[in-house]
């Protein structure tokens, strides 16, 4: 009986095996890595001798698990004989295959999207769609599901609506009756995916719906690309982690993954980091834009101008040899190498890494109000952990000024302070609420008159080529305690960072630079107290200057990353109940020592917790690994 029960198990168990797909050896074990390929590199996939040769050194340097090959962009149609030899291709090479669509008419022209009021072009998507569902049985939207178009078609069937208001509900229309109701139709098991770009304060005034959007769709994808923060939009690299927690948030377990492409990266670090970010913040899957990208010549003098002091990516580690399965070994050619190199790296530990947290922070879906300032936060070590919803069980909620789209909010804020939590607010946001309730909570008023500060209290002055401009907030001496504080000509002093109790809470003022950048500015020790306020609840905190991130996980791993070009020292600061801290990738253990009251607190209002420090050194535009290893009983 028992061998009989033996080999029905064998039975099942090989034919199991024999249904899946067998993958190539060596795929990432934490994630998935996609290609996309544009719909004009699709069209070239006819020619086998063509598509062998680049898929070839492709696969040499980065190893791929799936490719979505376009049907449209720009009006530009996939062939079907190629399309489907394409598939077939890939197919036999054990790579899952997916469609993409891609609605613009000229990508070029301000990418030019189609117009939802005219009939021609919603015929147009309808057609696109029904011939991509029956190809595939999994679908994504590239990020130009939007409208920027004010036709005259557009311009009457407004109306009296908001272009906001308009442009949502036309969209919400669109994506079920002309994709997801024709696709379905065609294909009833299909899967249809929305990847979302990276602007996302911006996406209501244009149609995107992070509010039921999720809802219509299968599932989400995410733009994690920051590129060079002095680009156009300007956005800094720990947007690249944060946006994907947000997305997660939007729709839990339904975010398929990240998505990178090279533009914007004057150096591979900068491409490197990109990639990294978007794994730190767990994505399942990481696709690569695109195709054609990927086939970017490596050069020497991409290598960044602070590689010669060894950063997290090791160009010279990169360029060597990359083994292949049957014990050869393949020079690295192109940009995949970088991207194989990078990602291999970052697999060797992901799986050690807990669920990330971070400060809770409270983004209303369509709200607006200092842009981006979360992710500036999290480039001065303030881990951000955004939501869509307001977080009741958090002890400390951050909120910025979009929280005032909720016409609810001061009554959230009550409740949670009355619970005996804490609510952190920016400037912005107390100047957005004032006569709508705040002062029921404290009578603190942001003024319309600026300061321009030249040192911080306690720290003395900045350099004198630097001045930094911010708003002034005036409050009730002995109702409100000025925690950390900056100064100006004749050593005046302006706050930082306000403290008010609230029945059993305490309500924290944040003043907020004009330049939000202004942050990376502050003194570590001045950053270290406003950190030491925020981050209480925390079991590990960073005591570093700007331009360092934090990042942080449910089972006692963390991450320090500098964004800096030069070597910096971060003194961590730890919960006493772990007595040492391990570094994941060098193995290296380090025993901490007592920090003292207030954990490297500076100044006026130093509370009594006892943390143990642990000083550690990062190098340029690189990130250390830890887990924190539980000593016993706490002190």
């Amino acid at each position: 009986m028992k061998r009989q029960v033996i080999r029905a198990l064998f039975t099942l168990h090989l034919g199991i095996c024999l249904a899946c797909p067998v993958q190539a050896a060596g795929h990432y074990r934490n994630f998935r890595v996609s290609v996309y390929a544009r719909v004009f590199e699709v069209n070239r996939m006819g020619d086998t001798e063509w598509l062998q040769s680049r898929w070839d050194e492709m696969s040499r340097q980065v190893k791929i698990d799936k490719i979505y090959l376009e049907t449209h962009r720009d009006m530009v149609v996939a062939d079907r004989e190629t399309l489907e030899k394409a598939k077939r291709f890939f197919q036999e090479r054990n790579v899952e295959v997916a469609g993409g669509i891609t609605i613009t008419v000229s990508e070029r022209n301000q990418f030019q999207t189609y117009c939802y009021s005219n009939p021609e072009h919603r015929r147009k998507l309808k057609e696109v769609v029904e011939y991509t569902a029956g190809f595939f049985d999994e679908v994504i939207l590239d990020d130009f599901f939007f409208t920027n178009c004010k036709c005259e078609l557009c311009i009457r069937a407004k109306g009296e609506k908001s272009w906001t208001r308009f442009r949502l509900d036309q969209l919400d229309q669109a994506a079920r009756e002309l994709i997801v109701e024709p696709a379905k139709a065609v294909n009833p098991g299909i899967k249809l995916v929305i990847k979302y770009p990276n602007w996302y304060e911006h996406f209501q005034g244009l149609g995107f719906d992070l509010e039921r959007g999720p809802k219509i769709f299968d599932r989400i994808y995410t733009g994690t690309e920051t590129r060079d923060r002095s680009w156009d939009q300007h956005l800094q690299q720990y947007l690249g982690y944060a946006i994907f927690r947000y997305f997660e948030n939007l729709k839990p377990g339904g975010n398929g993954g990240g998505w990178v492409d090279t533009a914007g990266s004057a150096y591979l670090d900068r491409y490197a980091e990109q990639l990294w970010l978007t794994l730190f913040a767990k994505a399942p899957e990481i696709t690569l834009f695109d195709f054609s990208q990927l086939q970017q010549r490596l050069r020497p003098e991409s290598r960044a101008a602070w590689q010669g002091q060894q950063t997290s990516f090791d160009f010279d580690a990169m360029m060597k040899p990359v083994p292949q399965a049957d014990g050869t070994a393949a020079e690295p050619t192109t940009i995949a190498r970088a991207a194989g190199y990078t990602l291999e790296q970052t697999d060797a530990f992901l799986g050690e890494l807990g669920n990330p947290v971070g400060l809770k922070s409270y983004k209303p879906c369509h709200s607006t109000g200092e842009d981006f300032l979360h992710t500036y936060l999290g480039m001065i070590g303030i881990p951000i952990d955004l939501v869509p919803e307001f977080p009741g069980e958090a002890p400390t909620v951050l909120l910025t000024e979009c929280a005032a789209g909720d016409p609810g909010i001061v009554d959230k804020m009550k409740r949670h302070l009355s619970g005996g939590k804490s609510v952190v607010i920016t400037s912005g946001l107390l100047r957005a609420l004032q006569g709508k309730g705040i002062e029921d909570i404290a009578e603190i008023r942001a003024t319309e008159r600026k300061a321009i500060i030249g040192g911080f209290r306690g720290q003395g002055p900045i350099p004198e080529n630097l001045r930094i401009l911010i708003p002034q907030i005036q409050y009730l001496t002995n109702d409100v305690w000025e925690r950390v504080s900056a100064t100006a000509q004749n050593d005046l002093g302006y706050p930082l960072l306000l403290e008010a109790d609230y029945a059993e809470g305490t309500l924290f003022v944040l003043t907020v630079p004009e330049n939000f950048s202004d942050f990376y500015s502050y003194p570590a020790a001045t950053l270290t107290q406003i950190r030491n306020r925020l981050l209480r609840d925390f079991f590990v905190r960073a005591e570093s200057p700007g331009d360092v991130s934090l990042f942080v996980y449910d089972n006692g791993t963390f991450i320090v990353e500098s964004f800096l070009p030069e070597s910096v020292d971060v003194q961590l600061s730890l919960d006493p109940r772990y007595g040492k801290i391990r570094d994941l990738v060098s193995g290296q253990e380090m025993t901490g020592k007592s920090a003292g009251a207030g954990g490297g607190f500076f100044g006026f209002g130093m509370n009594s917790e006892k943390r143990l420090s642990y000083p550690v050194r990062i190098k340029p535009h690189s990130y250390r690994v830890f887990s924190a290893l539980n000593s016993g009983d706490s002190p």
